[in-house]
């Protein structure tokens, strides 16, 4: 069990009768706990002087990440109901939603990070708090400093909307490619109910996926200490808030080289500028361009792809050992796939996503439909079975390799941690919630509850800190989660007939138990190791061979379960930031719902005005430097294959039947390693995520992998050396320096996105000299011709 917080005894209990207080005195007594928690129970992240207590100590587990990184106090008198939040809240949702759905249609991909949005809602918020005047009727608008629960319920908000929803995909495919077009309504029902079933899913799993310190979340440890350092005063939290600055200046103007003036610098291969001809070394060791090659050696000065989403400032040890591992097996298996020709790879590229012909070319699957758009035997038979390039079938089949692995893992090694999730079905549990049941939910605060909570965990080791200082907030209790998943699925069961989706009431439901099944064990692994797992392709095959040579069908089955997955870990994500920063679980609730639902609505009229005005374009292979149909393409083509050609390519007997066997495998693949420590604890055989070795043996299917060197350097550099050598520069400084150089980064890549990359319609690419090698790879490898 992980070491107790400092002084939490002596944190006052709050009082049994809370809930009969009126909100003033309900006030009044939160603030006066804060004194008692502030005065009582500092961490090392809340002194002012470099010899705090703890401050040398190695931080070894997530209790002591969570207590000494960031700051366990509260001010309940905070407020984050003001006018800035719903003008800065509303502006931004607007702002990431409309842009989110524009750029789902270009050739060039902006996406709007969490972290960039908190920069800018700081920004705003300051300007508003010294532009607003604070005296009269002003102070209404403008009620005192802007702070920290402000600033997170702002970008809890924003976030939530600043994503293209996935039903927006569904709805382009009909009308590009299926001449269906829905009725307005029904759409935005769509959209509603397929965004928010997930969010019912993961609120009802609180218990499990949220409060606990061990699911730490470490990719918002970043973003909550740069929280910190611009909400607290202190000379610690100064000198934090000056590394910020310059790390973030700094970068910012060295983002310029890497992604414009000097691109060579996104990777640094020595055996590609040795060797500019051999077809060999681009597959091995080049990596600086898409679906280019492994990578090997290759060295990245670019943060925007070491960070790439994951920052190495954050994932755990223990997840980055598993994961170098899978990183050192995925480049043996690939090249030995290839080079003994297995699966007919030598024929192939050698890193791609697409369908083939056996001769190379990309396999036209619309020519394989009959008018019904449904896959036709005699129109296959003369096309004949498209093939996959080997390296995608290795990353198909570790996918389910790793997936299956997930749920034994945390059987075998989480089973306590997990068991919250079903023991509530147990007989005395039933009994208990039904004699207590009251259909009036508007009266469900839980504020007894959970004023019983906090005076009952009083010196508990075990409850986290922050999960505690929030029990002084009304909750937003499960009642509330579970009417959003049974309205948003009975909407959805309604919506699926009137959208001509061809998805049976019988097929929805199982979507969603595999959906709900999937949030708890991926979930889980994800808030634990900071690692997500993309089990699009596994819930493809599922659906594919549930409803065989339905393309449509397969789509609205991933719409309700993968995308359901998603948004529970968003919104399970975005809850732990509304933990860390003490922002009452009813402003998160209302946030992550408004930003959802306003998304939504924006998602839907500017997919359908955009197609109404370039149809033929986005149909097009080519596209424009304007406008592109790439994705609603590759999303139809992959609905074809899984939903149409399932069983003809993963079946028993076939060319690919190992992709599904795979899960099988998967199922075991955790047992010896759990025997072994059973056996010899001394071998650490428990240091060990099998899900995640097996997972990141298909890593470098896709994508740009010049980085990966550089990824794993900073990471080790910083959770080993930096966490063991330096630990009292860890605690301080560790997650604040990872949070400038991702906000730098994108605040720069964002502006010349638009100013040069071709996100204004016009691409404005630095003159071509020895490190900007616009005519091949940046990298100077051979260019393959495909």
């Amino acid at each position: 069990m992980s070491p107790r917080d400092p002084g939490l005894d002596d944190i006052a209990v709050l009082p049994s009768s809370v809930s009969e207080k009126s909100p003033d005195d309900e006030k009044a007594g939160a603030a006066a706990l804060s004194k008692d928690v502030e005065s009582s129970s500092l961490t090392p992240s809340d002194e002012d002087t470099d010899e705090a207590e703890g401050e040398g100590e190695v931080l070894s587990d997530a209790r002591d990440l969570v207590t000494h990184v960031i700051s366990v106090d509260d001010d309940p008198s905070l407020s984050p109901w003001t006018f800035r939040v719903a003008v800065i809240g509303l502006g931004l949702s607007t702002f990431g939603g409309v842009l989110a759905e524009i750029y789902y249609f270009k050739p060039q991909t902006v996406l709007v990070s969490t972290m960039f949005l908190a920069i800018i809602a700081y920004v705003l918020g300051l300007a508003m708090e010294t532009l607003i005047p604070s005296r009269g009727w002003f102070r209404y608008l403008n009620p005192g400093p802007f702070n920290k629960k402000e600033n997170a319920m702002i970008v809890i908000m924003a976030s939530a909307a600043a994503n293209s929803a996935l039903g927006t995909e569904v709805l382009a495919v009909q009308r590009l490619f299926y001449n269906i077009t829905p009725n307005p309504a029904a759409s935005i029902f769509l959209l509603f109910s397929s965004q928010m079933i997930g969010y019912g899913l993961g609120g009802l799993m609180r218990g499990v996926l949220l409060y606990p310190t061990k699911m730490l979340y470490p990719g918002v440890l970043p973003l909550v200490s740069m929280f910190d350092a611009f909400f607290r005063d202190g000379r610690t939290a100064r000198k934090k808030l000056r590394l910020f600055y310059a790390a973030f200046a700094v970068i910012f103007v060295w983002e310029l080289f890497p992604e414009w003036i000097f691109p060579l610098l996104t990777g640094f291969s020595i055996f590609c500028l040795a060797d500019q001809r051999s077809p060999d070394f681009t597959r091995i060791f080049g990596g600086s361009s898409g679906n280019e090659g492994l990578g090997l050696f290759s060295i990245c000065f670019d943060w925007q792809y070491i960070s790439g989403g994951v920052n190495p400032f954050t994932i755990p040890l223990q997840a980055q050992v598993s994961n170098f591992i899978g990183y050192i097996l995925c480049m043996i298996v690939f090249v030995a796939v290839y080079y003994k020709d297995i699966w007919q790879s030598r024929s192939l590229p050698f890193l791609s996503q697409e369908l083939f012909y056996a001769n190379g070319t990309v396999y036209d699957q619309l020519l394989i439909l009959n008018a019904d758009l449904e896959v036709d035997p005699a129109l296959l038979a003369e096309q004949g079975l498209p093939l996959y390039a080997g390296t995608w079938v290795v990353s198909l089949l570790t996918t389910n390799l790793g997936m299956a692995a997930t749920f034994t893992h945390l059987l075998l090694w989480n089973y306590d941690d997990l068991s919250a999730a079903w023991a509530w079905l147990s007989p005395a549990q039933l009994r208990a919630a039904w004699a207590t049941f009251d259909w009036r939910l508007w009266r469900h605060d839980g504020r007894a509850e959970r004023a019983q909570l906090y005076a009952e965990t009083e010196g508990d080791k075990s409850i986290d800190p922050h999960y505690r200082a929030t029990l002084v907030y009304a909750d937003a209790p499960n009642s509330w989660y579970a009417l959003t998943l049974v309205a948003s699925a009975l909407v959805a069961l309604v919506v699926i007939y009137k959208t001509n989706s061809t998805l049976p009431w019988w097929g929805f439901l199982i979507s969603l138990l595999l959906g709900a099944l999937s949030i708890l064990f991926f979930g889980a692994l994800y808030a634990i190791t900071g690692l997500q797992f993309i089990i699009q392709p596994f819930v493809q095959m599922i659906g594919g061979f549930i409803h065989p040579g339905k393309p449509m069908a397969n789509m609205y089955f991933v719409l309700f379960s993968y995308n359901s997955v998603n948004q529970a870990q968003l919104l399970l994500r975005d809850l732990k930031i509304a933990q860390y920063t003490k922002l009452p679980p009813r402003a998160a609730f209302v946030a992550q719902v408004a930003g959802t639902l306003l998304g939504a609505v924006l998602n839907f009229v500017l997919m359908n005005s955009i197609i109404d005005a370039q149809a033929p374009v986005l149909l097009s292979v080519e596209g424009t430097n304007v406008w592109s149909g790439q994705q609603p393409q590759q999303y139809n083509s992959q609905a074809i294959a899984w939903g149409g050609l399932a069983h003809e390519l993963f079946a028993a007997g076939t060319r690919y039947q190992w992709v599904p066997w795979a899960y099988v495998v998967g199922l075991i693949v955790p047992v010896p390693f759990w025997l072994v420590h059973k056996r010899w604890p001394g071998l650490r055989a428990d240091y060990l995520y099998t899900p995640v070795i097996c997972y990141y043996i298909g890593w470098l299917c896709v994508g740009i992998n010049s980085s990966i060197t550089s990824y794993f350097a900073v990471a080790w550099a910083s959770q080993w050396y930096l966490r063991t050598r330096c630990p009292r520069w860890f605690a301080k400084y560790n997650y604040i320096l990872g949070a400038a150089l991702d906000g730098g980064t994108q605040v720069m890549v964002f502006i010349l996105s638009f100013a040069v990359f071709g996100a204004a319609g016009s691409t404005h690419l630095f003159p071509q000299w020895w490190g900007a090698n616009q005519a091949g790879n940046y990298d100077r490898c051979a260019l393959i011709d495909t």
